[in-house]
């Protein structure tokens, strides 16, 4: 008999990983902040909005009543944005049963607090429930994953035991699921990467090859295990799924939206037109404030990360930043 799971955030990857799920034979009680949504779903047994083309398991049930999504729920998946975990968590804290199973699925850091989700979670839930949480990352783009194309990811916890839980929960022919102990490494893996791929993106943009974007993505995975080697995470992690893999995900998928930004500024266009187009949040430009207010926290270089923030919220060119990073001070490639 399947378990009583709710999935609370109905963007595209919350309605993949509910769909997932429930094809596995667990029940679903899918949330979404709008009502809209939530109804769109019911009649029509797809969200349309964020994961058009997709026909969802009769399992799944959306509501946007957070008490009733989360009443007697065995599993809990926090897929909501990063900048709303927080907000949406708090209020489900009453509804979560204390021996559930909570698993965050958000990729990003809180730009007001600069905390990874397992460090909001720690502000938000019992102590019980969050020493047993797990932490799902690694390269996986919603679509795909709902269309059953091998996949494989990455989950961490503190706890050997919930993460053993989680990779059975998940485990299919199709998605293969890796344990991990380093909870803030692939935390920090899935949040950092979108940065670059913003980045990746404005080489395309501007017309860039293969060159630069070789440069671009390995020179972003010294940074980024750099700042997680700063703030504690092991280094090996970034080497995975988590890291390296989801990085070259979405640095080069067309399905990637931050790469999708970055390629539209690359070309010329303001950052406030391209998001006033977009239904679905783009991480990486909120985790480009954040990370860059970590590099200067932990005095971590991360010249790629500056001049993307540079480009974010300076109003500099993408064929400056380039030029800047290029004409930086020659040195060694590895170095502390």
């Amino acid at each position: 008999m399947g378990l009583e799971i709710a999935v609370v955030g109905a963007g595209s990857w919350g309605t993949s990983l509910a769909d997932h799920l429930a094809k596995k034979g667990h029940q679903i009680r899918l949330w979404s902040h709008d009502p809209e949504v939530a109804g769109l779903i019911e009649a029509n047994g797809e969200n349309t909005k964020y994961l058009s083309g997709i026909k969802l398991s009769p399992r799944v049930v959306a509501t946007s009543d957070l008490e009733v999504a989360l009443k007697g729920a065995e599993v809990v998946l926090s897929v909501t944005p990063s900048q709303y975990v927080r907000d949406v968590m708090g209020r489900a804290a009453e509804f979560i049963d204390r021996d559930a199973l909570l698993i965050s699925a958000s990729k990003g850091i809180e730009t007001s607090t600069l905390k990874t989700m397992a460090e909001v979670f720690e502000d938000l839930l019992p102590s019980s429930i969050v020493e047993r949480a797990a932490y799902l990352s690694g390269p996986s783009f919603a679509l795909e994953v709902a269309r059953e194309e091998p996949t494989a990811v990455a989950v961490a916890s503190h706890s050997p035991e919930a993460a053993e839980e989680a990779q059975a929960l998940f485990q299919t022919e199709y998605f293969r699921v890796y344990t991990n102990p380093d909870v803030k490494g692939v935390e920090l893996g899935g949040a950092l990467k979108n940065v670059i791929a913003l980045a990746a993106g404005m080489t395309t943009g501007l017309g860039l090859g293969h060159n630069s974007l070789a440069a671009l993505i390995t020179r972003g995975l010294a940074e980024m295990s750099r700042l997680g080697v700063a703030l504690g995470a092991s280094p090996l992690t970034f080497s995975g799924l988590a890291g390296m893999g989801d990085l070259i995900l979405t640095c080069t998928g067309g399905l990637s939206r931050n790469r999708s930004v970055g390629v539209a500024l690359g070309e010329g266009r303001s950052l406030s037109e391209i998001l006033e187009g977009m239904t679905m949040v783009v991480e990486g430009v909120e985790t480009a404030r954040a990370t860059h207010a970590l590099a200067e926290r932990t005095g971590t270089e991360m010249p790629i990360v500056d001049e993307v923030y540079a480009v974010l919220f300076e109003d500099r060119s993408v064929g400056e930043a380039v030029e800047n990073l290029m004409l930086r001070t020659p040195k060694a490639e590895h170095w502390q």
